[in-house]
């Protein structure tokens, strides 16, 4: 297990520890993460359908061992995950595998949290019609801390920054187009596409490409239809640019069509510290490695989840669910440059990430 992998698993104690304990779901069930070794091939199946399939301190206990044993087996020569049921393949926490073996993701149902830093870093990542992607961390007094400095500004424009600030869902074939997945294939083929995979005799990334490739030249599901951004690209790459959130939100305003007014209207509800946190997370983060763009994450991570705005936004959301958190700033002119600088400074010396 490389380096970032490590980085994940750490994040994720700190994290999934203070959520579990505001809204009491931590389980020890040993059923929640299945893990099966199909000839030379690893399986991970999440398995928490009712909860669709999100992360607690457990599972990863589980799914980071194994994973390291895997990469360490020279007889593993591929792992799948992916999880149970229709509805989701992981839709919170968050911890990464990043391995020397072709590592497949079939993003089949919601994509969140967890299900963002399972996938969005590994080198296939499988879409269906029923896939759901977003990035709503803001919502709840938190960043997007899934590696989202690194990969968000990657995709090109200023589509990541619109996506981590305002929470957008993609659909199905729109994680193709913007990059957040490498195939589309219909999720009735999913089963028989396994099937494939695991008969794979050696399993390189050359021959795991090849099958991919073919059931996504033969899935014609959403074909016909466009990025469902395509009409407002335009608008978001020049709207969503400034040195400052504030010039985000002015660029809206004076634009004032229906669609800037209801980007705006949302990102109003978002907390005025976490948007401005990611929004310079991610500027500085287009011209960092992953590896920097880790520690800085780090450095956040350690400092968010003790303030205040995530502790009321687990509540508003996931706890007493009223949606109406109370955040720490009213606004975002009322959260200085000098409160957003104090999440990016240095740890000390000996509570920084090492990689």
């Amino acid at each position: 297990m490389s380096s970032p992998g490590i980085f994940f698993c750490k994040r994720l104690v700190g994290r999934a520890q203070l959520i579990l304990n505001h809204v009491r779901a931590f389980s020890s069930n040993s059923d929640e993460v299945l893990l099966e070794k199909i000839d030379t091939k690893g399986v991970i199946t999440l398995n928490r359908p009712k909860q669709h399939n999100t992360l607690n301190l457990s599972m990863v206990r589980k799914i980071y061992p194994i994973l390291k044993s895997w990469e360490a087996d020279p007889t593993t020569t591929m792992v799948i995950i992916k999880g149970a049921g229709t509805k989701s393949f992981c839709a919170g926490g968050d911890v990464k595998g990043t391995l020397l073996i072709p590592y497949i993701a079939l993003l089949d149902g919601i994509t969140m949290g967890g299900g963002v830093g399972l996938s969005v870093h590994g080198p296939f990542r499988v879409a269906t019609q029923r896939s759901v992607f977003a990035m709503p961390e803001t919502a709840i007094g938190l960043f997007p801390d899934v590696g989202g400095g690194y990969f968000l500004p990657r995709l090109g424009g200023r589509l990541g920054v619109y996506l981590a600030l305002t929470g957008y869902r993609l659909t199905g074939r729109d994680l193709l187009r913007a990059g957040i997945a490498t195939h589309f294939v219909e999720a009735e083929m999913l089963e028989n596409l396994e099937k494939d995979l695991l008969g794979l005799h050696g399993a390189t990334a050359i021959e795991v490409g090849k099958i991919l490739d073919d059931y996504h030249a033969n899935s014609k599901a959403e074909s016909d239809t466009v990025f469902s951004l395509q009409a407002h690209m335009e608008q978001i790459n020049s709207l969503f640019v400034g040195k400052t959130l504030e010039e985000v939100f002015s660029n809206l305003e004076k634009e004032g069509s229906e669609w800037a007014l209801t980007q705006l209207k949302t990102m109003k509800k978002m907390s005025p510290v976490s948007m401005k946190v990611a929004f310079r997370q991610i500027t500085e983060g287009a011209s960092k490695s992953l590896q920097e763009c880790l520690k800085t994450e780090w450095r956040i991570g350690k400092r968010m989840l003790q303030s205040d705005d995530f502790h009321e936004g687990v509540r508003a959301v996931l706890v007493d669910k009223d949606n109406q958190p109370k955040w720490k700033h009213s606004c975002l002119e009322a959260c200085t440059p000098e409160t957003v600088a104090e999440f990016f400074a240095p740890l000390p010396a000996e509570d920084e990430l090492q990689l």
